[in-house]
């Protein structure tokens, strides 16, 4: 498969054609906006990983569970919408072993599956939830494959061939630098499913030490009951938190 261009610098790059929504006023330097549309993950996190490994034009093998390093207490309270004292505290997961480290719910418990390196749940809704895959590629860096945007056609391409799959939007596409200047994607898009409904997701990827990293962030934003500003606002220091250690 022919390599496309370099990543674009700078902030995340929109969809031709979409236009931005501003940022929610109690988002904390968001870098994706809201959509009246919708998408799943307690397979989430392990099937995108396969999805994009499906693209990548090289040989990978297939994740395996690995221990937690360590958790360190950390970051964030969100204050509640309507002048609420509803509160969703984040602590930092660090797998050292596996070289990651991102923000979570302390309230969402590590769960085990088959095939996830970690995966978070909120008690009550598996359906929304964080999970991390780590495969092992022959990439040096992720640009080495193609652009932000390149990797999130290949992505929705491969979402759309799934038999469960009604429809798959990609709202927003970006790159930020992460430690050392590792070239980190962002992707949100939408997903209808049988298996599932209407989520909302969120996807961070990058390349380090031969290693393709995929974060997935998955929620529920139905029409009925769309994801509120406070619950992106977590979900986006979430996805801006994923890195290398």
């Amino acid at each position: 498969m022919p390599l496309v261009g370099c990543p674009r610098r700078g902030p995340p790059v929109p969809l031709a054609g979409r236009a931005h929504r501003p940022p929610p006023n109690d988002a904390t330097a968001p870098k994706f906006y809201t959509s009246p549309h919708p998408p799943l993950l307690t397979r989430r996190a392990v099937s995108t990983a396969s999805l994009l490994l499906t693209a990548l034009p090289l040989p990978a093998l297939l994740p395996q569970l690995l221990p937690i390093a360590s958790a360190l207490e950390a970051a964030a309270e969100v204050k509640g919408e309507g002048g609420g004292a509803a509160k969703l505290e984040l602590e930092r997961y660090t797998d050292q072993e596996q070289g990651f480290t991102l923000l979570k719910p302390t309230s969402w418990p590590k769960v085990d599956k088959a095939g996830a390196t970690a995966l978070f749940q909120q008690e009550g809704k598996g359906s929304n939830n964080i999970g991390v895959v780590v495969n092992p590629v022959r990439l040096n860096s992720l640009p080495e494959f193609g652009t932000p945007q390149f990797v999130a056609d290949m992505l929705l391409q491969a979402e759309k061939k799934k038999e469960s799959t009604k429809s798959a939007e990609v709202i927003s596409v970006g790159e930020r630098s992460g430690n050392d200047g590792l070239k980190v994607y962002e992707i949100e898009y939408v997903l209808d499913s049988t298996r599932g409904g209407m989520k909302r997701i969120f996807t961070a990827a990058f390349v380090a030490s031969k290693k393709l990293y995929l974060l997935n962030i998955a929620h529920s934003d139905s029409q009925e009951k769309p994801l509120d500003s406070q619950t992106r606002t977590v979900l986006e220091q979430v996805l801006h938190s994923f890195d290398s250690v």
